[in-house]
Formats: structure tokens, C-alpha cells, sequence
């Protein structure tokens, strides 16, 4: 997948996910995928654009300039293709697709072992759909899919909707399907943020001795959050984190600090 990501509303990233599903991981085992990585670990060698490794997905993004940088990005997908064919590990250029990201509507095509690779308008990542606008509309309407069919599920078969019951079945087995990875794509819009709040007012409708009671007064008696509030905490804690140097990502990457901001030490989140 080719993404392209605006950069200060003028230059484009390029990302390039490609598969390696012809030769794939092996299943089942726990020696399997990692001798699978360290065969692959020399793949990046003599690419000269950003590359990233998950699994056997692999990315590989530029940020567009000029045509050179068209040029480049082309030249690390030739080496890629023959790094495949010279250890038999050949991409599923069917698999690879390409995204373009940004204001900019000039884009370059491109190929992998004389195929031309397919442009998207939206694709899934690792579970997560992402746009070439960048927004998570599809995200949250996919979310809201996948909890919806969960829950029509749980009210066809269980009859007797009890509290405890009901709780332990919307935390395991709905719930996840709203949250998972949210901090990556937190809704913005309202009718985004209503929509994955839906699923929340639906369910709690079912249970037996709250459905007549606002929904407000259903998330206090069930001692429920709503969606938004444990957003804004799981953001608490992703910054958190990149404060006190637990995670990759340096805080000074997406905050901008005052000069006469306490100390981060002093800061303490509840």
C-alpha cells in the first residue's frame, strides 16, 4: 500500500505496504514466526526510503517532493522485489495496494515485478481502515458493524438478560470491537462519536430493571463510563506514557511545551 500523509499542508508522504503471503508465516507455531523475522531482517538493507516491519506486512514511505522522490520510492520497491526474488519470499503484488494522502492531486504510480500496484481509496491496516482523507468515519461505522452483529447475537440467545450476566458479556465481547486501537483513530466528528455511542445506549437498553431509565442514569446504575470519557482517559494515559518515556514516541514529537510548564515528574494522573 502506497500511503501518502500531508506534511505542514503542502508535501505528501508515500507508504508502501506490501505482503508476503506467497511465502507467509508459518501457523501454529511459536519457533515458526520468529525465524520468519529473522530471515526478513536483512530486507531494508540499501532502502533508502522510511520502512517498517510488522509480521509479514511490510511499509515503506517517502515524503513527496518532487518527482525524484516518485524516483526513489520506485527504486526501494525494485530492490524490495529483487531482495523476494533472490530468496524466493515473493510479495503478493495483488495484495499491495496504494493510498494517496494529501491536498496535492499530482500522484505517481507504481509497480512491483512489472505489475502496476492498485490505488485505493481506503484500506485496513492492522485491523484498522484507514482513508485517503484521513478520517475515521469508515473506522467507526465498521466498529459499530462488527458490535452490532455481536450484540444481535447476545439477544437472540440469551433470554434472561440479568445485570451481572449482561455486563460480563458487553465488556468481553462487544465493547473491544468499539475501543480496539482507538487511540489511533479517536473520532472528531459528532455524528462519529454518536454513532459508536450508540452501541453503548442499545445495549444497555437490553438489560432487565435499567431499560426504562435515561441513558445517563443507565451508565450510573450499571457503573458504566461513556465511550468519549474513557477515550479521553486512554489519551491521558497514551500521553502519560510518552511523558515518562514508556513508549517510542517522544512527547516533543506531537506536544509543544511552555517554558514555564512544571515539571513532568510533578504531573500525576489519577
Amino acid at each position: 500500500m502506497v500511503e501518502r500523509q500531508e506534511t505542514e499542508g503542502v508535501y505528501k508522504r508515500e507508504m508502501v505496504k506490501l505482503d508476503h503471503s506467497l511465502g507467509g508465516v508459518p501457523q501454529g507455531s511459536v519457533l515458526g514466526p520468529l525465524l520468519f523475522l529473522i530471515f526478513i531482517n536483512d530486507l531494508d538493507q540499501g532502502i533508502r526510503s522510511h520502512i517498517l516491519k510488522f509480521a509479514d506486512d511490510t511499509k515503506v514511505f517517502q515524503e513527496l517532493r518532487d518527482a525524484t522522490d516518485c524516483s526513489t520510492l520506485q527504486s526501494d520497491l525494485d530492490n524490495l522485489a529483487t531482495w523476494a526474488e533472490k530468496w524466493q519470499m515473493d510479495f503478493n503484488v495483488q495484495k499491495c495496494k496504494v493510498m494517496h494522502v494529501g491536498k496535492r492531486k499530482d500522484s505517481c504510480s507504481y509497480s512491483m515485478g512489472g505489475m502496476k500496484l492498485t490505488e485505493e481509496e481506503a484500506e485496513k491496516d492492522l485491523g484498522v481502515w484507514i482513508s485517503s482523507d484521513m478520517k475515521c468515519s469508515q473506522q467507526c461505522v465498521q466498529a459499530f458493524n462488527k458490535a452490532s452483529r455481536v450484540m444481535g447475537m447476545i439477544n437472540r440467545t440469551i433470554r434472561f438478560k440479568e445485570v451481572r450476566i449482561m455486563i460480563s458479556l458487553y465488556k468481553t465481547l462487544v465493547r473491544l470491537h468499539v475501543e480496539y486501537c482507538v487511540s489511533s483513530w479517536s473520532p472528531y466528528y459528532k455524528k462519529d462519536k454518536e454513532l459508536l455511542e450508540k452501541v453503548q445506549r442499545r445495549f444497555t437498553k437490553m438489560i432487565i430493571n435499567v431499560e426504562g431509565l435515561s441513558y445517563e442514569d443507565r451508565l450510573q446504575s450499571l457503573k458504566l463510563w461513556s465511550f468519549e470519557e474513557r477515550r479521553n482517559r486512554q489519551d491521558l494515559i497514551e500521553v502519560f506514557k510518552m511523558a515518562k518515556g514508556m513508549t517510542r514516541i517522544r512527547l516533543q514529537e506531537l506536544f509543544m511545551l511552555e517554558e514555564n510548564i512544571r515539571a513532568l515528574d510533578d504531573i500525576h494522573l489519577n
